[in-house]
């Protein structure tokens, strides 16, 4: 477990160098002056050198990288042109949203799509397993956006149970936070729950047709511990990979769902900042999601050992 541990960390740099190289070589190609852009309406050019000098923007573009990297390192993301405050304050107050609202997601991606998988797989062939498969192709169909609208119009204007939009912290208020984001919540992990739902299937259908589980039914093992406990724990590989990966996406921002519900998370804030030249904010958002991406790929492969006692040697 260790040795691939570091193995894994070891890999990490070179990978979070090219990643840093892409995001900043790419921020250069987007159209715009971020020095014109700061200058406000006043375009004195005495002005527009103090920012040029102040941010480096005068330098060639590998020593504008080099200074952006050496703040990354320390910490320093940056200032936002926009809003005139530290990158690293923006995320950290967008960071905690996202990931809340990811997190209760993911949640209800696997309860509805691991435990249906299962269920289809286990029913194969039967009324279950096709209806179960209707089910996950129109979660998969369904856009997110049209889902959104009609979870607010039934359960906030129809029923007026639940908020139609806006965010509360847990911290503030636990269960009013529960109602602001359980409607997003769901939007998000409906989607995920039926791609979750095909991959489950297909990788218990391997699985309980392996001679293990053969085996494990000739020795007359009940069929729920055969399923949970043989079949399903080798079965997990791919779903670890598909959680991985579905995980990093919801951190990364979902535009469309917190425009919806006005969420003040990373899809919004990445929006606002490209719509404004916020350069610095867009790099530094990037930036977080593409290690985030890195780091759930790193969990992943340590989940890959931990279920499956096979893969250790």
């Amino acid at each position: 477990m260790l040795a691939l541990l570091g193995q894994r960390l070891v890999q990490l740099v070179p990978t979070l160098f090219f990643v840093s190289v892409i995001i900043f070589g790419l921020q250069q190609l987007l159209p715009g002056d971020p020095a014109l852009a700061m200058a406000g309406e006043d375009k004195d050019p005495e002005v527009i050198a103090q920012i040029r000098a102040r941010y480096h923007l005068d330098q060639p573009i590998p020593v504008q990288y080099l200074f952006w990297i050496k703040g990354v390192l320390s910490g320093d993301l940056g200032q936002s042109i926009r809003l005139n405050v530290p990158v690293l304050d923006l995320i950290a107050q967008k960071l905690p949203v996202t990931l809340q609202l990811a997190t209760m997601a993911m949640l209800i991606a696997l309860a509805i799509g691991v435990t249906a998988g299962v269920v289809s797989a286990v029913a194969k062939g039967t009324w279950v397993d096709y209806l179960v498969s209707v089910v996950s192709l129109v979660g998969i169909s369904t856009p997110n956006f049209w889902l959104g609208i009609m979870l607010i119009f039934v359960f906030a204007v129809s029923l007026g149970w639940l908020p139609a939009s806006g965010y509360v912290s847990p911290f503030e208020d636990p269960w009013q936070s529960l109602a602001t984001t359980i409607m997003p919540a769901f939007v998000l992990g409906n989607a995920i729950a039926g791609i979750l739902m095909r991959h489950t299937r297909g990788a218990m259908l391997q699985a309980l047709s392996s001679d293990y589980v053969r085996t494990a039914r000739a020795k007359g093992l009940p069929g729920r511990v055969v399923v949970l406990r043989h079949a399903m724990r080798n079965a997990l590989t791919p779903i670890i990979t598909l959680g991985a990966l579905e995980f990093g996406t919801l951190l990364s921002g979902a535009v469309l769902t917190e425009q919806i519900f006005t969420i003040p998370g990373f899809g919004k804030l990445i929006v606002d900042a490209v719509f404004n030249r916020d350069y610095a904010v867009v790099q530094g958002v990037v930036l977080v999601t593409a290690t985030s991406y890195i780091a759930l790929n790193l969990l992943a492969d340590i989940g890959y050992v931990l279920a499956n006692p096979r893969l250790r040697t």
